[in-house]
């Protein structure tokens, strides 16, 4: 929480609030919830919603991201008849003045488990809404489960499932969606060219405090108020948020050009004491719902089945080749020199912000060289000359994908690949240079590729820890195609009937952590705390979970950043 000195001023609720999103890529420009796949693009169209870091989002939240009344639609649990009733507010509107209907509730089920959509935020937990199995395969054209009792322009939703789950409880869970979409706007668009449209790109509608005045593709947007929002009137009257380099935006901030940085900034933690210094910005900051990881292909997606299978003889197929690269890596060194205390090794898959999930006690993979080589001998990758080769005695040769960044981060990645190299595994970085962030996500979201044997990314994950969106057998965001029942059995006891009790399900998550980190096909790499530099004429700046007005709370004292 950050609230500058002395009182908002006409002069400067007149003006314009400058944001910046830190990023080394332009964003991508895709305005919808459902189909944006990069935190990136849901920064960029941040004052479309009410709260940081979401967009069109149905509910208001409390503390720890648990749904509470007065957001744009309430939500109604009944575990007996195993069903989420969603009701929508009267004075629900589009920023164009149309009507929030039923209809919006429903229809992003409907992008999300199309057979031929772009999104990729389908998992098996979708599947336990009643009809939307057959609806993703193809075999249905509606969703039977979702029923309008006051009729589609109405304003309740009844979603009928086979299984409740307590996650069902917090914003961002994996069964219930968060967001509407404009079904009207959208009518006659086909979902596999959603993405695609001016409606999305160009001239999207937006249910927040905000409308869009115009998007610079890839570079920036503006934004005036959205005189049909329902909530609390924005005080400020423009806002821009621009992209800026991880390298150039200290030298940005320095020489005042913008207020604050966007939710999910991809800022580098190595700048941390170079903006802590600035005499006329405070620092607020959080802990982080996201993390750095490292990804192994280890298989393929089935394009017929839409799921993820591993491959018997794929080149980082064999688990102890892909736990000694991690014990190779000496991450308590690295984020010593360049984390500055706001980044750190991760030791699991789940954020310590998850406070009651989160395995604190899990070692990770703590830097062990000797330990690391072991596991190569005894597996058989034997050394010849300088490199080892795989089992069979064949030259190996390792492709690193990894994206554009800061100076520091890219130093970082140089280190990763001497630390590879004095364990005797010849690794090179795919295309002999960092990719840039769009190719790179690219060539990972195809079904099948050979590019990239071990990438370095990181999630920014929902508000409710359950990460079968990511690790799931049928999750597009599975890009190292991980899947093993004993995953599978893990992933869905968090969310079984047993898991309305509490301990029952911290012990499921514990375990999982374990069993990510033994199988190592994905390995954690980062933990940080979410911070950014506030200017002084900003008030009202709150990064809290239940701050749900997080845009309509600020204010300016001055005309320009002081």
């Amino acid at each position: 929480t950050y609230s500058g000195p002395g009182k908002a001023t006409t002069a400067g609720n007149n003006s314009t609030l400058k944001v910046a999103e830190v990023n080394d890529a332009p964003f991508t420009g895709i305005s919808s919830p459902t189909l944006a796949s990069n935190a990136e693009d849901t920064d960029a169209f941040n004052p479309g919603g009410n709260a940081q870091g979401t967009v069109d989002g149905l509910w208001n939240v409390g503390k720890n991201w648990k749904i509470v009344d007065g957001g744009l639609a309430n939500q109604k649990i009944d575990r007996k008849a195993k069903t989420v009733t969603i009701t929508l507010r009267k004075d629900a509107k589009w920023s164009n003045g149309a009507k929030v209907t039923a209809k919006d509730v429903e229809y992003p089920y409907e992008i999300i488990g199309n057979k031929d959509t772009t999104s990729q935020q389908y998992s098996s937990d979708f599947a336990a809404i009643k009809g939307m199995a057959a609806y993703h395969a193809g075999k249905a054209k509606t969703i039977s489960g979702i029923t309008f009792p006051d009729g589609q322009n109405g304003r309740t939703t009844v979603i009928h499932f086979s299984r409740m789950s307590p996650s069902m409880k917090y914003a961002g869970n994996s069964f219930v969606w968060t967001t509407v979409e404009p079904y009207e706007y959208f009518k006659g668009i086909p979902i596999s060219k959603l993405a695609a449209s001016s409606k999305v790109r160009k001239n999207p509608i937006f249910t927040g405090p905000y409308k869009l005045d115009k998007v610079v593709q890839g570079e920036s947007t503006s934004w005036s108020p959205n005189k049909y929002y329902y909530g609390k009137k924005p005080q400020i009257k423009h806002i821009t948020i621009q992209v800026v380099s991880s390298n150039n935006f200290v030298a940005a901030f320095k020489s005042k050009k913008f207020d604050f940085i966007a939710a999910n900034s991809a800022h580098p933690s190595s700048q941390y004491t170079k903006i802590k210094a600035l005499k006329d910005y405070g620092i607020a900051g959080s802990p982080a719902l996201s993390y750095g990881y490292f990804g192994f292909n280890v298989g393929h997606m089935n394009a017929k089945t839409g799921l993820n299978v591993m491959d018997k003889n794929s080149k980082m197929g064999n688990k102890n080749l892909r736990q000694a690269m991690m014990y190779a890596l000496n991450q308590d060194q690295v984020y010593k020199k360049f984390g500055n205390g706001v980044s750190w090794r991760a030791n699991t898959l789940i954020p310590p912000a998850f406070k009651d999930v989160y395995d604190a006690k899990n070692p990770g993979f703590q830097y062990n060289m000797k330990k690391a080589k072991s596991l190569l001998d005894k597996a058989g990758y034997k050394k010849h000359g300088k490199w080892r080769t795989d089992p069979n005695g064949k030259k190996l040769t390792i492709y690193f994908g990894v994206m554009q960044s800061s100076a520091a981060t890219e130093s970082i990645y140089q280190n990763d690949l001497q630390q590879w190299h004095k364990l005797g595994l010849n690794v090179k970085m795919t295309g002999g240079k960092p990719m840039e962030m769009n190719s790179f996500y690219s060539t990972l979201q195809k079904p099948k590729q050979n590019k990239i044997d071990i990438f370095d990314a990181a999630w920014s994950t929902s508000s409710e820890p359950t990460p079968t969106q990511m690790y799931g057998v049928d999750a597009p965001f599975n890009m190292g195609h991980f899947a093993t029942k004993k995953n599978t059995e893990l992933l869905n006891s968090l969310n079984n009937n047993q898991a309305w009790n509490s301990s029952y399900r911290t012990k499921q998550y514990k375990k999982w952590q374990k069993y990510m980190n033994t199988e190592a096909a994905y390995a954690p790499d980062n933990f940080t705390l979410n911070w950014s530099p506030v200017n002084k004429r900003v008030k009202g700046y709150s990064a809290a979970a239940d701050n749900n007005e997080f845009w309509s709370n600020l204010s300016l004292t001055a005309a320009n950043p002081k």
